[in-house]
């Protein structure tokens, strides 16, 4: 059973991870003539990025969250510069995705520079990659603090980055779910996973949260949305009965239960988008 439960969650970290040589750079949604941009940055989520089926830089949460800023200002446009695999260094320093710019925040940043005044939104997410590589080596604790460490040095300088680059623009990020709480399902050992996952998320989401807050941005609590750190039971048949509400919800909301797969459902990506919208 351990054995099986690690090759699978390898398996499921390398999707999130990502490999290989760095994409092309993402196309920008909505570049013509527009009364107001929304510009989305981030890794896979806001890429839209749905299994058997890639990117979606138009759709996902972005795409819901675009629509609701169009029901007051119908000519705003989407900019997704977002790069499935991304982290907090790759985003400073690029190499994960190609940019004009040379990396994602360098391209978000001349965009904010020639556009700032009519930016109705940033949107960001961004951190989960920079300790997800960690799982493939046991979760070993000097492999996560130093990934919880890239994050709390890479995302205020992200932030910081942005901030001065749109002084007056609302930015909001996103914090994170945690999708190996799907574990649970594999048995005790899994159940240990799930359980002893929680407490990681909650600090890298503290890490968030007080980056977010030093540059006056908000944050948009995914993880409240799925329910992450409530173990309450509830009985949900399709899945064998009695289970804990955080399990059932990422099994509702992700590909997770069924194809091992940490990303949302379109479910999963119109709760992405209320708990933004919720922060405007």
């Amino acid at each position: 059973m351990l054995r099986r439960l690690a090759v699978s969650f390898i398996a499921v970290l390398a999707l999130l991870v990502g490999s290989g040589p760095a994409q092309a750079a993402p196309s920008p949604t909505g570049t013509g003539h527009a009364a107001g941009w929304y510009l989305a940055l981030g890794d896979s989520l806001a890429a839209g990025y749905q299994p058997g089926q890639g990117d979606d830089p138009s759709g996902g949460y972005v795409g819901h969250v675009r629509d609701a800023l169009q029901q007051s200002a119908p000519k705003t446009s989407l900019v997704n510069l977002a790069c499935s695999g991304e982290t907090t260094s790759s985003m400073v320093e690029g190499g994960k995705c190609a940019y004009d710019e040379g990396s994602q925040l360098a391209e978000a940043v001349d965009f904010l520079h020639a556009h700032a005044r009519f930016t109705r939104l940033v949107t960001l997410d961004i951190g989960a990659n920079d300790v997800a590589k960690c799982g493939a080596q046991g979760l070993p604790p000097a492999c996560v603090q130093g990934g919880l460490g890239s994050v709390a040095a890479n995302l205020p300088v992200i932030l910081g980055q942005l901030r001065a680059a749109a002084p007056g623009v609302p930015i909001v990020v996103l914090n994170y779910y945690d999708p190996f709480l799907a574990a649970w399902l594999t048995g005790p050992a899994g159940q240990a996973v799930a359980q002893q996952s929680v407490p990681l998320l909650g600090v890298l989401n503290g890490i968030i949260a007080d980056a977010t807050g030093a540059v006056g941005g908000s944050v948009a609590d995914v993880a409240g949305a799925f329910h992450s750190t409530d173990f309450t039971p509830v009985i949900v048949p399709s899945l064998g009965g009695s289970v804990p509400r955080n399990v059932a919800t990422v099994c509702a909301l992700t590909w997770m239960c069924v194809e091992s797969n940490i990303h949302p459902n379109d479910d999963g990506y119109a709760v992405l988008a209320a708990a933004v919208v919720a922060r405007l």
